[in-house]
């Protein structure tokens, strides 16, 4: 059995990938939700002080994109220069992506190595030529299977044309001769495998199709094309095109030095994560680990499927006019406030519907009211009772015992949902329960009227509600970073913390239940406000 990427010995890298993105148009915010979601995770593991590697890139071969191009007047790699450059990098910048890598298929150091893996399976006989005629979606480069299909409607400009049910959008019968992938032969192993590795698909439901579909028994798979040129050349009969799929999910092999770099790909692959949504599990669940069977390879330890973003009830997606720019999100909200509502209104794995008025609604109640106010309130009592120096805490009683708890609670917990269930939604609500603990602390413990009490058991019961409140902020501040890192950053030297305790980066996740590390003495400050309100962000 082939080990999986959980079985990497100690000191390799913990490695990500998100898909490689179709560039027939530009990004909408179904791409940005899973390399955010990537993000997140990498980020996170950074802090755990682990050697990460986090892989993103383009698919630029196939079809749909030949005629893209076409429509555009252009040719398919300028096309696709135009848009990584100008669209899908400045995106990912934009939103604070700490990707190590961004692969494009169209580079030699891919594409080269493409036709070595697949001259190696033609070679064990793995690969054979066969004829091929079936009903063809351009926009998922798939053949169909009958269960893949819907009905046009009628009255519809479709009615009485067999549609695919992703793009909703007439199939097209292609008939071929081509080279074919014994993928067939691989069913039984594949299904030893994810008996072996039960957490190897997530969530369960994508578990639970994958083996289901695999039981029923698979067919060889069409791993070149003949009818059109754009792609990379079958290295023994030059007729044809490696099938973009197949090109594809090479990426995450050449990326990390297969066939290149030896050290490298040892050190790395294969990957522990592999980000997908869930239109293409199968590619990635079923197809990929049976193509790294066939060569000997190592599989990957988890292909995780996030669900779809909906807007209307239907998937988000350019071909169905419901893609929407994050930056028309971003200009509005700011680019962490983005980062964090995606992954914290919807449970990763799961469908999600997003809504302009339930992304206003949660910044305002959660973002600005729960820890902005928390940040500011902190600072600005610091300031008027203790001229801006973090006093010592002497006088600590239960309730502040109770803080501590839960602030060990929810380091706990957020690392165990984020770090290793990839529930980013759970790991980011105990950090937030822990911000309404402080939230409420401080209402309970009153520190406006405590400062009314000059005598030396007063100032010592406040400097400790505020000390208090202050290393609160600090937890939280390193918990959240991997999610707000422009917002940790700010709240960060709000505490003072940068000049005592160094650069928020560095902070491990665990240090955050550290109690009394921030010290005494530390200059706080009032910064601007980390979420201001959307009325007021709006009138600037």
């Amino acid at each position: 059995m082939a080990a999986t990427g959980s079985e990497k010995q100690s000191g390799t890298t913990y490695y990500v990938s998100t898909p490689i993105y179709y560039v027939n148009d530009a990004p909408h915010l179904g791409h940005a939700y899973t390399t955010v979601a990537g993000d997140v995770l990498t980020r996170w593991h950074r802090q755990r002080g682990e050697k990460v590697w986090y892989l993103t890139g383009t698919d630029e071969h196939g079809q749909k994109i030949m005629r893209t191009a076409e429509a555009n007047g252009v040719t398919p790699q300028e096309w696709c220069d135009k848009l990584v450059e100008e669209s899908w990098k400045p995106l990912w910048e934009h939103l604070d992506i700490a990707n190590d890598d961004f692969i494009r298929t169209t580079e030699k150091r891919h594409t080269d190595r493409v036709q070595e893996f697949v001259q190696d399976l033609y070679d064990k006989g793995e690969i054979y030529q066969g004829g091929y005629e079936g009903p063809y979606c351009v926009g998922c480069e798939e053949y169909k299977l009958p269960g893949d299909l819907i009905d046009g409607v009628a009255g519809t400009e479709f009615a009485g044309q067999k549609l695919c049910a992703v793009h909703k959008k007439p199939v097209e019968i292609l008939k071929e001769e081509n080279y074919f992938f014994k993928l067939s032969e691989y069913g039984p192993r594949l299904l030893e495998f994810y008996e072996a590795n039960p957490g190897f698909v997530q969530p369960e439901s994508a578990r639970n199709e994958v083996v289901n579909f695999v039981r029923q028994g698979l067919q060889d798979l069409s791993i070149s094309r003949s009818t059109f040129d754009w792609g990379v050349k079958v290295p023994w009969d030059e007729k044809h095109v490696i099938y973009v799929w197949i090109d594809a999910l090479l990426n995450y092999a050449t990326a990390v030095g297969y066939g290149a770099d030896q050290a490298k790909f040892d050190q790395t692959f294969p990957a522990d994560v592999h980000l997908v949504g869930k239109d293409i599990l199968r590619f990635h669940a079923i197809i990929w680990p049976a193509m790294l069977m066939a060569n000997g390879l190592p599989l990957p330890g988890r292909v995780a499927a996030n669900g779809w973003l909906m807007v209307g009830g239907e998937k988000m997606s350019k071909s169905n006019l419901t893609g929407i720019k994050p930056q028309d999100l971003t200009s509005h909200f700011g680019v962490d406030a983005y980062r964090w509502y995606f992954l914290r209104a919807i449970a990763f794995g799961q469908d999600g519907s997003f809504s302009w008025e339930d992304f206003s609604a949660r910044y305002t109640s959660e973002l600005a009211n729960d820890y902005g106010n928390l940040a500011s309130r902190v600072a600005a009592m610091v300031g008027k009772y203790f001229g801006g120096e973090l006093p010592a805490a002497t006088a600590d009683g239960e309730a502040e015992q109770a803080i501590k708890d839960g602030l060990a609670r929810a380091v706990t917990e957020a690392d165990r949902r984020i770090g290793e269930e990839l529930d980013f939604q759970g790991g980011i609500l105990a950090v937030f329960d822990f911000v309404k603990q402080v939230n409420g602390y401080i209402t309970e413990q009153e520190p406006w009227k405590v400062a009314k009490d000059d005598s030396a058991e007063g100032r010592a019961r406040l400097a400790t509600i505020l000390y208090t409140a202050a290393e609160s902020l600090r937890a939280v501040a390193i918990l959240l970073n991997p999610v707000m890192p422009e917002t940790s950053q700010k709240l960060w030297d709000s505490l003072g913390a940068e000049a005592a305790l160094g650069a928020l980066a560095e902070q491990p996740i665990h240090s955050a239940a550290a109690w009394g590390t921030l010290p005494a003495g530390s200059t706080v400050t009032k910064g601007a406000v980390l979420f201001p309100r959307l009325e007021e962000k709006a009138a600037n």
